[in-house]
């Protein structure tokens, strides 16, 4: 099963979810349920669920192939970008980009779901119950308040109250600074509408020149220059 996690409406997934073909379902899910119910904080994320419902590993990244990368007409449309002017100043020696290419074996997760398919608890990727628990996302009070920030502004951005979304917006990220689905929704949102076009989605940012229009506290470019290697897709395989 394919579930996106995406407030703008099914036309926002359908081209991919076709593009793919895919002969299982896919589903759409606004308010980001996925986080608050199994503790996904990225995308893309993968659950393992065996036949009686057990989940026999928690999210962690994982992908169908081993590349990816951003087709040429999202990369040559994309408009010069600044940075929020709240953002935290780049750390010297942080990874930035090149540590989103970090991490996960990209090359190897197909293969490793193919061994739990054809040998279920056997397979030596498949996780005991208490090694599923020790890796699970935990739940602090923190975290939960986060998923009820972004409940409100999930609600408030559809109703039209885009100022008072904002703030909650702002809120979720700093409550859960880790959720990376909290914060790449809320900036696409955003430079959706302002940039549009192929990139406007994936800039997530404020375009040069119009930092002071940007209403969140950091954007993408920012967040990611503070991680090093390894840290936004992290290994476990």
């Amino acid at each position: 099963m394919t579930v996106s996690l995406e407030m703008s409406g099914p036309d926002a997934s359908r081209p991919y979810i076709e593009a793919a073909r895919p002969d299982h379902p896919s589903l759409l899910d606004p308010t980001h349920r996925m986080d608050s119910l199994f503790g996904v904080v990225n995308i893309p994320n993968v659950v393992w669920i065996d036949e009686d419902g057990v989940i026999v590993r928690p999210p962690e990244p994982g992908w169908p192939a081993g590349g990816s990368h951003m087709p040429a007409e999202i990369a040559e449309s994309m408009p010069r970008l600044g940075r929020a002017r709240t953002a935290p100043p780049k750390p010297e020696g942080a990874a930035g980009a090149r540590g989103m290419q970090t991490g996960q074996d990209r090359a190897a997760y197909a293969d490793a779901i193919r061994d739990w398919a054809a040998k279920g608890p056997g397979s030596t990727y498949a996780l005991s119950s208490s090694e599923v628990v020790a890796r699970s996302q935990p739940r602090p009070r923190e975290v939960s308040e986060a998923a009820a920030h972004f409940e409100l502004a999930d609600h408030l951005w559809r109703a039209g109250q885009r100022d008072l979304a904002i703030a909650h917006f702002n809120a979720c990220h700093r409550l859960q600074p880790d959720n990376w689905t909290y914060r790449r929704q809320a900036y696409s949102l955003v430079s959706n509408e302002r940039i549009g076009g192929p990139a406007g989605r994936f800039a997530q940012g404020p375009v040069k020149g119009e930092e002071d229009d940007w209403p969140f506290e950091s954007d993408f470019r920012s967040q990611i220059a503070l991680l090093g290697e390894g840290e936004y897709y992290p290994k476990t395989l």
